[in-house]
């Protein structure tokens, strides 16, 4: 995963629960949890225990499920590392199979055309969001994180609450991006989501205008072309970073209040970072694996990655029952600033990519290393 350094009984059961079924929902959990068992393990890879909080939520299905034994292949491996598991394993029922996978957005349905992933459609598949899954459920996201403000209080008293504020002249040598747009994605999805708020929302010209809110920025002599990390905001050089929210909540947690700093979700151009679970079509343990997103996919499994600081799928969702603890909302940002995230498509992604990484230069100017 690139930010992870940084993601299956008796006959009439398998029949049930056969690899080809699209949907458990009309299913018996229990019976499910038994042919879990009677597989008796899950082989996952590329969960390291302190991304998302999967070492919590690990803990978490054994205690739940006990029985099925939890194989972790290379938790620090990348989303091609994964793909490549699949694909090195396809006749290979031993340990080094992967079941399921926890990969980049533009990974599932990349997998989905090579057939290397299965359809599944967990119990709670209706409140994932359309825009971040695969209509057939081959794939669904899993998390996402949405491009934020960190803000050294100390040395900024007015809180930007928009991308628009970020023009102000409180800001001057102020704003940095967490990357360079012409290779980080992450910097990529900053100047696009500034482009979505800048021309109310129109994808087909959103990268253009975001080029244009930066070039405007730079001209201005608010844009620092240095590569805002957490110490360079501490330290004052990039008293404002923009960046996926999750790095943001760890960092400020860093900090200890030494700067104080607050992260803000801007009013609009929410967009979110997506990755996205599948199940291998060669899993060793199909109905393990099908477990395991019954788990990620309940209300529990949901919150074990919020509590990680990444926003679950079905966060809306939680937050419209009530079914989110006040301590894990008073750690984020209020939960309605989430309510307008926009999960780009892969097709808009790549786009936007292109526009970005060729005419930045010409169009902002600001060699940012």
């Amino acid at each position: 995963m690139t930010l992870k350094h940084a993601l299956a009984a008796s006959v009439s059961m398998l029949a049930v629960l056969s690899v080809t079924a699209p949907s458990f929902a009309q299913t018996d959990l229990a019976a499910l949890y038994e042919a879990a068992k009677a597989e008796g393990q899950l082989t996952t890879i590329a969960l390291p225990h302190d991304w998302c909080g999967y070492g919590a939520v690990i803990d978490g299905f054994k205690a739940k499920y006990p029985g099925i034994t939890i194989n972790e292949l290379n938790p620090d491996a990348g989303s091609a590392d994964e793909i490549e598991a699949i694909k090195a394993n396809k006749g290979n029922t031993g340990p080094q199979a992967p079941d399921v996978i926890d990969v980049g957005l533009s990974f599932g349905p990349s997998a989905k055309a090579e057939g290397l992933i299965q359809p599944y459609k967990v119990s709670t598949w209706d409140s994932i969001p359309a825009d971040a899954k695969d209509e057939e459920g081959y794939w669904y996201g899993d998390y996402y994180g949405v491009m934020a403000f960190l803000v050294n209080k100390d040395l900024v008293s007015t809180m930007p609450t928009d991308w628009a504020d970020l023009a102000s002249d409180e800001y001057a040598n102020a704003v940095a991006l967490a990357g360079d747009p012409r290779a980080s994605a992450q910097a990529i999805q900053s100047v696009y989501a500034a482009g979505l708020a800048a021309n109310g929302g129109d994808d087909a010209t959103a990268a253009d205008a975001g080029l244009k809110f930066f070039g405007d920025l730079n001209a201005k002599g608010n844009f620092v072309p240095v590569i805002g990390k957490s110490a360079s905001l501490a330290q004052g050089t990039t008293p404002i970073v923009v960046a996926w929210d999750y790095n943001l909540l760890a960092w400020r947690d860093s900090f200890e209040g030494n700067p104080e700093a607050e992260i803000i979700v801007p009013a609009n151009g929410v967009v979110a970072g997506v990755y996205v679970q599948a199940i291998s079509a060669y899993a060793p343990h199909p109905n393990a694996a099908k477990l395991w997103m019954e788990y990620l996919y309940s209300d529990e499994g949901q919150l074990g990655w919020l509590k990680g600081y990444c926003h679950p799928i079905r966060f809306n969702d939680l937050a419209e029952k009530g079914l989110i603890p006040q301590d894990m909302l008073d750690a984020l940002p209020p939960a309605d600033a989430y309510a307008k995230a926009v999960f780009p498509t892969i097709d808009q992604q790549n786009a936007a990519k292109a526009t970005i990484t060729g005419q930045w230069d010409a169009a902002v100017g600001a060699n940012v290393q």
